[in-house]
């Protein structure tokens, strides 16, 4: 839609980078401030966050050239083109979690604590990388004839199939964008204003809030190269895209943390005696 905010000669500042740059830095600053409030050692958790940041946008980055890897190789030119298009988010999600996991052994890090403090700057990141996807034209929606919120992208796009044709699709971007802001302003909220049960919560439901979203944006989805497990695009509502079956599997993982990381005493009942 936007894919370059500013050219001036040889110099170009994609969108998409740009408020991908704008999401990660007010995540940075959002953790570290929460985790000033716990006293941590900033040093360690500030390389902790720029690390596990400069990770997952690799990974992000690595899944969508393997998702489109013959448009790329058949024009080594095309990877320029890597610069003005988002990422795919699970890649970058799998990629960060690892070095996440291996800083967090290393440095002797409470995983719980670090996650709780990590989860609402990962939606409020999330949030900024959504609108620059909805900028570059990619992680687009299915074709939305007589939707009155459709809207349609360039004829030059690359991403999109049957280039040249000008179809109404799903903002489904900017439903994604709202959606993860809504995630993060109830992940804070949380956090701030209403006493944890257990440390690791926040991070539980960050997890589960994102798989239920995920897995409602991908009925509105119209890019196949994220793959299927049953069915395909053509039968949206009876099919299940690889996102759903991770989103599945993420909606597991945060109802076993949930039982796991609560404290007995609340899963037994008040008058239960540990």
């Amino acid at each position: 839609m936007f894919p370059v905010l500013i050219k001036l000669g040889p110099i170009t500042i994609p969108t998409y980078g740009f408020l991908l740059a704008i999401g990660v830095l007010l995540a940075i600053i959002l953790s570290i401030n929460l985790a000033k409030k716990k006293g941590l050692d900033l040093k360690v958790f500030s390389d902790f966050m720029f690390y596990s940041l400069i990770s997952g946008l690799l990974g992000a980055k690595l899944f969508l050239f393997f998702q489109n890897i013959n448009y790329y190789t058949s024009d080594f030119s095309h990877l320029k083109n890597l610069l003005f298009e988002g990422g795919v988010f699970y890649g970058g999600l799998i990629f960060g979690g690892i070095f996440a996991i291996w800083f967090i052994r290393k440095h002797k890090l409470n995983f719980r604590i670090t996650g709780d403090l990590v989860a609402p700057s990962l939606a409020l990141g999330h949030f900024f990388g959504r609108l620059g996807c909805f900028s570059a034209g990619c992680c687009y929606g299915s074709v939305a004839e007589g939707c009155s919120i459709a809207v349609t992208f360039p004829k030059d796009n690359h991403l999109l199939p049957n280039a040249g044709q000008l179809l109404p699709r799903y903002p489904v971007q900017l439903f994604e964008a709202f959606l993860n802001l809504t995630n993060f302003i109830v992940l804070i909220l949380v956090y701030k204003f209403k006493k944890k049960r257990f440390e690791g919560e926040i991070f539980t439901l960050y997890i589960f809030n994102y798989s239920i979203i995920r897995f409602f944006v991908e009925y509105f989805r119209g890019d196949i190269d994220r793959g299927y497990i049953i069915g395909g695009l053509s039968h949206p509502l009876t099919s299940l895209s690889t996102s759903q079956f991770i989103s599945i599997i993420g909606m597991i993982i945060a109802i076993s943390l949930y039982f796991l990381l609560k404290p007995k005493k609340e899963k037994n009942g008040k008058n239960s005696k540990a």
